[in-house]
């Protein structure tokens, strides 16, 4: 089985943070479920700040 963990962000993050979620969410799911790194899937969606809503607001207004 090929374990699959879609995350969604705010826009913004450099690539560098990204990458480094992914290879964080990769070594979680490898040590709580046993499963081998190359069968770990990790996808991100950035969602545009104007697109996320806090509290019947968006992110861009809140100034997030």
């Amino acid at each position: 089985m090929m374990p699959f963990a879609q995350i969604s962000i705010l826009e913004g993050r450099s690539d560098e943070k990204k990458a480094e979620l992914i290879r964080e969410v990769t070594e979680a799911i490898h040590r709580s479920l046993g499963a081998p790194r190359e069968a770990i899937r990790v996808a991100l969606y950035e969602v545009k700040k104007t697109e996320w809503g806090i509290g019947g607001e968006t992110a861009k207004k809140l100034g997030r």
